[in-house]
């Protein structure tokens, strides 16, 4: 598929072609400037422009007369609670709580910390911080309080807006521990914590410090949106994993706004009135451009779920939720359909519902594996879209377009993230920074500038920005991905760049050996790391989790798997080692951490992620890898 006119006109003339995307914002102050550059040397979009982000996701709705409609539909099966909110009381509570803040002398610039789990609350809380024009940080609930503490030292909250708790399938976590701790080792100091209490667990409030959520929202009155600049900060997120100094992503208003309305738009074909799913948590990006502000944006009805894609009760946990509430799209990671497809392979749940109103399935997050692509594709009947985007973009670089623009159904491929988006200029590129033919690997790359909605700094940090993203490939931004293009113009992203492994000489992708691994029938999913080896430099090694009911015997397992990487790929990619596991460590947003495998392997200090899902994987794993070099 060549450039569309849409994708050319946003290369060769960018300022043209998203100064007319502006007009999907009702802006308070329209912008004249659409692109300049800052004095970061970085480039800005509607520089001019003023808005309020939090007025475009609820109160111009009401103004459109939609304010009846369900806005927010909140279904917890870890408390068996359902609540919807139409889009006027979301606005009522949220301009109460934004009175709440203000009544805490937050103001326009200001940050707050807001620290809780996949509850409306949250939601309240980010947009009410919108509406006064602070900057939200949203940290993942549950995060260790040394991690918090950095956050906090970072950011520097005014005020610190928790939940008395979390609950992850049956284990309920209680927060308030943790933020005193974490405000007890950190040098900046919040001036108050709004606490809501939640009936699974209370916590103890700090007089003169904590303030009950509902004691203040019922003495507090609605206040209207602050407009503020489109180049003013939305909200600044911590990318997951950080160890060391955080790396706080900013995100403008102005340029979010637009990004948010053209990609519900463009990407996922949304309309006023639709109901899209993002089946992810409010403390990662895909939370705050699709649970929250792109869905809410768009006029759509948005879910939050706080449950599991397993265990909450069941593997039909996500097709219930989408036969409930008439889901048009569902968005989440690969690894919740793994989970899903290890425990329902046949896919038997999926007849227990009615799913006629799901139009498409979208994946982000880790590359979508050819074997659940497939897997998804035969069980749902439905376009199966993978798209690549990352913390910092805020939004997909890469998907495959709805239709052609004449209305024909563009095919997927296989392990693809599909084609650039419109203002995405993707190229890959070689050590030198050289463009490489279709079908070699490389590095990833986007030729600036980035459109609207990407990162506008590293807070306090804009070296920061050019160190990480700019300096490798000037006038490039380093996605840090490996991948290629083929003759077609399909973008594949075979993983991250540090997951090339050196065998001897030569440069294997892990990516492509997970992909011949995953491929057979009795995997679930898989993981390949890098061993250091003396002689060849690298070897490979697998990691497989098998469906539930495979009766093949492990060693039988194993044979097979090593024979298909030497077919596939060759005798070079020749396994060392393949073990067969319970379960892989993941951050809690699905990613496997190869980082840590590897330092498990090569006998080096772990540095266990704040964001892992389950610590005691690691245990059961560690002395398992650790012996794997000394056999």
């Amino acid at each position: 598929m060549k450039h569309t006119a849409q994708q050319t006109l946003a290369i060769n003339s960018p300022e043209t072609y998203w100064q007319e995307q502006a007009e999907l914002v009702a802006w308070y102050k329209k912008p004249q400037t659409i692109l300049s550059t800052n004095n970061d040397s970085w480039h800005e979009w509607f520089a001019d422009g003023e808005l309020n982000s939090c007025y475009l996701a609820l109160d111009y709705h009401v103004e459109q007369g939609r304010g009846a409609q369900t806005a927010l539909i909140y279904d917890s099966p870890v408390t068996g609670k359902k609540q919807k909110f139409s889009y006027s009381e979301l606005t009522s509570l949220v301009a109460k709580f934004a009175d709440v803040l203000r009544a805490q002398d937050v103001n326009k610039g200001d940050r707050v910390l807001i620290y809780m789990p996949m509850i409306p609350q949250a939601a309240i809380a980010m947009l009410a911080c919108a509406r006064l024009g602070a900057i939200h940080s949203v940290v993942f609930g549950g995060f260790a309080a040394n991690e918090l503490a950095v956050r906090i030292n970072d950011a520097e909250p005014k005020v610190i807006v928790a939940a008395s708790c979390g609950i992850e399938i049956a284990k309920v976590i209680p927060y308030k521990p943790l933020i005193d701790e974490a405000i007890e080792i950190a040098v900046h100091q919040p001036k108050n914590c709004i606490i809501f209490q939640r009936e699974e667990v209370q916590a103890s409030l700090m007089q003169n410090r904590d303030l009950d959520w509902q004691e203040q929202i019922d003495v507090a009155v609605e206040i209207p949106p602050v407009p503020v600049k489109s180049t003013d900060p939305l909200y600044i997120l911590y990318t997951s994993g950080t160890t060391g100094k955080p790396k706080g992503v900013v995100r403008d208003n102005g340029g979010h706004a637009v990004a948010m309305l053209y990609s519900m738009k463009n990407i996922y074909g949304m309309q006023p009135g639709d109901t899209f799913w993002a089946a992810s948590d409010v403390g990662w990006v895909v939370g705050h451009s699709y649970i929250i502000y792109g869905t809410l944006m768009a006029g759509c009805t948005t879910i939050m779920y706080e449950g599991k894609p397993i265990r909450t009760p069941d593997a039909g946990a996500f097709w219930r939720v989408c036969a409930e509430y008439k889901v048009n799209a569902l968005f989440t990671a690969p690894t919740a359909f793994r989970a899903i497809g290890k425990e329902d392979p046949h896919g038997d749940f999926l007849k227990d519902y009615d799913l006629s109103s799901l139009k498409r399935l979208y994946l982000a997050g880790e590359r979508l594996d050819p074997a659940t692509y497939h897997w998804l594709k035969e069980k749902t009947q439905l376009p199966v879209i993978d798209h690549w985007w990352q913390t910092e973009t805020g939004w997909a670089i890469a998907s495959t377009p709805l239709d052609d623009g004449c209305g024909n159904m563009i095919p997927t491929k296989a392990g693809s993230a599909g084609f650039p988006v419109a203002g995405f200029n993707v190229e890959i590129l070689n050590a030198s920074g050289q463009q490489v033919p279709a079908g070699k690997q490389g590095s990833v790359a986007i030729k600036l500038p980035l459109p609207p909605g990407c990162l506008a700094t590293i807070y306090r940090d804009p070296e920061r920005l050019t160190s990480g993203y700019l300096s490798t490939y000037p006038g490039y931004y380093m996605s840090g991905d490996g991948g290629y293009i083929d003759e077609e113009g399909y973008l594949f992203i075979m993983g991250r760049i540090d997951d090339v492994i050196n065998v001897a000489g030569h440069r294997l992708s892990t990516g492509e050996m997970e992909e011949v691994l995953s491929a057979h029938p009795a995997v679930a999913e898989c993981a390949v790391v890098g061993i250091n080896d003396s002689l060849k430099g690298q070897v490979p090694l697998g990691l497989v989790v098998i469906k539930n009911g495979v009766n093949t015997s492990d060693e039988d397992l194993i044979s097979e798997l090593k024979q298909s990487i030497r077919n596939d790929i060759g005798a070079i990619a020749s396994l060392k080692k393949l073990l067969i596991i319970d379960r892989l460590p993941k951050t809690r947003s699905g990613k496997i951490l190869r980082k840590t495998l590897r330092q498990m392997i090569d006998g080096q200090e772990i540095e266990i992620p704040s964001t892992i899902e389950d610590s005691q994987v690691i245990t059961e794993l560690s002395s398992t890898l650790l012996n794997i070099n000394k056999a």
